[in-house]
């Protein structure tokens, strides 16, 4: 207990470090992108995010990385992406994909008893179907609710307005590990998975860092096309630029909006 109380007071003190340094750098015409209004706000987020995991998150990963053999990571993960399978599941269900929602139950039957709680991903190498990769702001989009503004969330990372109530429905009401009466068990497990997403994201950094001149823009426009594609299942409607849609829809002397060959323009979901 004494080891846990100094370490969630070093946290803090790290916290306390990265609020008062916290000092993002805003370009000009921040908040022009109908995309991001908030951009002022969310880069200021950003920034202290991203020092606080250089103080704490990364260096705890690879440490995670550096102690644990391999197989024994895979296990973790492969164990935790199993117990997300219900929540796969519940939201292909709601998003009218029940073939989907019984792949996501059987694949959660299997890996839990044949493979060892979900340790070893058996129902992939019998040839299941791939996982699912389903959450509640891509069934919410799927209904039709727009993302709303692009918003940071303080240590959480990017989000939306729409992804952000999904994320509160998700971990709350569907995330099994919170139904864990155990308290210190539960706990346990959320910072196991925690470090776990965290180690698997250190690969791309390098990627992220050569790739990026401004690395807040990147991860913005990143994260964004990603929850499109995933909304749309990959296969997301075309997106019209403004001033080709322009071109594309004279008007007639009825006044009704038309495509090039005449016919009435069908309207883009969204």
């Amino acid at each position: 207990m004494r080891v846990l109380a100094r370490l969630v007071r070093l946290a803090a003190a790290l916290a306390m470090a990265a609020v008062l340094g916290a000092c993002a750098t805003i370009p000009p015409g921040a908040g022009s992108n109908p995309a991001d209004p908030w951009e002022v706000y969310n880069r200021h987020v950003f920034d202290l995010n991203d020092r606080l995991d250089r103080a704490v998150m990364r260096p705890v990963a690879q440490a995670y990385e550096k102690v644990l053999p391999e197989p024994v990571r895979i296990c973790i993960n492969n164990a935790f992406r199993n117990l997300a399978e219900p929540v796969n599941a519940i939201n292909n269900l709601l998003q009218g994909k029940p073939l989907d929602a019984f792949m996501d139950m059987c694949r959660f039957a299997v890996n839990s008893t044949m493979g060892v709680l979900g340790c070893f991903d058996i129902a992939t190498d019998g040839g299941l179907a791939p996982r699912s990769n389903e959450d509640f702001g891509q069934t919410l989009g799927r209904w039709g609710l727009k993302d709303g503004p692009f918003f940071v969330l303080p240590l959480l990372g990017p989000s939306t307005v729409r992804d952000t109530f999904g994320r509160v429905f998700d971990f709350l009401g569907l995330d099994p590990v919170w139904y864990i009466e155990n308290i210190g068990l539960r706990n346990s497990l959320v910072g196991l998975r925690l470090v776990d997403i965290r180690a698997s994201l250190l690969p791309g950094e390098k990627v992220l860092e050569a790739a990026a001149l401004d690395k807040y823009e990147f991860v913005r426009d990143a994260f964004l096309q990603l929850r499109r594609n995933l909304i749309y299942d990959g296969n997301p409607p075309r997106l019209l630029d403004p001033d080709d849609e322009d071109e594309a829809r004279p008007q007639s002397d009825a006044g009704t909006a038309t495509l090039a060959g005449g016919q009435p323009e069908e309207p883009l979901r969204p």
